[in-house]
């Protein structure tokens, strides 16, 4: 099986990201729970340098060096056993 990535992603209002999934699936994602620690302060604190994300190496990051856990975004912690489980969102869409 092989894992599901991020390949692209979107930041949307608030503290929110649309994550486009290396199986074809979007998800989208309140990441604000998520931002903890002094490396996540100055995106808390600039809406424009959240907005900065980029997709890298299968999840997010940020100019600062900031990064999150994949499987976190993707699946809210470890990934499923089912190799044909799909990430559950608020909305979800399939290409």
């Amino acid at each position: 099986m092989s894992m599901v990535r991020i390949r692209a992603v979107e930041p949307l209002d608030g503290f929110r990201l649309r994550l486009h999934l290396t199986n074809d699936t979007v998800v989208e994602r309140d990441v604000r729970p998520l931002l903890r620690g002094p490396i996540f302060d100055e995106l808390l604190q600039s809406p424009q340098k959240f907005r900065d994300v980029r997709a890298e190496g299968g999840t997010v990051v940020w100019e600062n060096g900031a990064d999150l856990c994949p499987d976190v975004l993707i699946w809210g912690g470890p990934p499923p056993a089912s190799p044909s489980s799909i990430p559950s969102s608020v909305s979800t869409t399939t290409a």
